[in-house]
């Protein structure tokens, strides 16, 4: 039998190889600065740009599976689990975007504030943008103000308060590991036993929401959820959904779709549809007709979502 893992990370690319190559080299140097028990899998998702060979003959300690096809990221990381699950549990699962780079020491920082709250099921790190400056990497449970503040103009002060879901900085400025609803998808280390209780990523979800759906369902199973500061992770944001902006914003909003029916009741999903479909009309005006579409195909699914419960 093999020896199971400390931490098992997964990484699922897409046409960004030299993103996900910059990604495994900081990353490998901090697990061999943090000296524990780790494996790396790559899923690359039908890459066109070569980044199967290039995993193949510049990182072979790395498990990779290369798909045929693009299978979104819940479906990547699920198939990663599943195989690792089978072959040597690891304590911790690393859901880790090609985009991030690890900074030193962010792994120790993820695994210890892990081992000292046992109540915890997930953990984000700090993420940074490349010039260094803050990006939020946590955020509350969206309901209907978060929802405004994604179609409608609003107060430049109120960006970046409680209303729209998010933390304090001074929190971020901190090396004391704070609780939140959800950390941001790009990073988060998670606890094997809150994955074997509440299931793996919701395939359903394509592409976005998929690690809110997974942390409410957390919460709801009695985990909690942690930034850690102490954890800096560069991000180089979008890095494979800015390649298809058209396709991606039709992916986030029907994720939200299904995120609202399946985590808020009759009436918040009543209002959020009409909140959504005067937002959408708002932004078809004027819009090109590749976007117009993508508009009413975001329209048709809350109304199926709507409609279906």
């Amino acid at each position: 039998m093999p020896a199971h893992p400390l931490l098992t990370v997964i990484i699922v690319s897409w046409n960004v190889r030299d993103l996900l190559a910059a990604c495994l080299r900081a990353l490998l140097s901090d697990l061999t600065r943090a000296d524990l028990k780790a494996e790396v899998w790559v899923v690359d998702n039908g890459s066109s740009d070569g980044t199967p060979d290039m995993v193949v003959r510049e990182f072979p300690t790395v498990h990779l599976l290369a798909r045929q096809d693009n299978a979104g990221f819940a479906a990547a990381n699920n198939e990663a689990m599943r195989a690792a699950l089978a072959a040597a549990p690891p304590r911790y699962f690393w859901l880790l975007n090609p985009d991030t780079e690890v900074l030193p020491g962010a792994t120790t920082a993820l695994i210890a504030a892990m081992e000292a709250h046992s109540q915890v099921g997930v953990a984000g790190a700090k993420l940074l943008y490349p010039n260094g400056s803050l990006q939020h990497s946590a955020f509350r449970f969206p309901g209907l103000v978060q929802l405004a503040f994604d179609l409608f103009p609003m107060p430049a002060r109120l960006y970046e308060t409680r209303l729209n879901g998010r933390y304090p900085r001074r929190l971020y400025d901190g090396k004391i590991p704070f609780f939140v609803d959800h950390p941001l998808g790009a990073t988060m280390m998670v606890r094997t036993e809150a994955v074997e209780q509440v299931g793996l990523l919701d395939e359903e979800y394509r592409i976005y929401c998929e690690e809110i759906d997974w942390c409410w369902r957390m919460r709801r199973a009695g985990w909690r959820a942690l930034c850690v500061p102490a954890a800096q992770v560069v991000h180089h944001a979008g890095g494979s959904t800015g390649q298809v902006p058209v396709s991606s914003f039709v992916h986030l909003w029907t994720s939200r779709a299904r995120l609202y029916t399946r985590h808020h009741g009759p009436a918040t999903r009543r209002l959020a549809r009409m909140l959504v479909h005067a937002g959408m009309r708002r932004r078809m005006r004027g819009a090109a007709p590749e976007w117009q579409e993508a508009i009413r195909q975001v329209l048709r699914a809350w109304s199926h979502r709507a409609e279906s419960q």
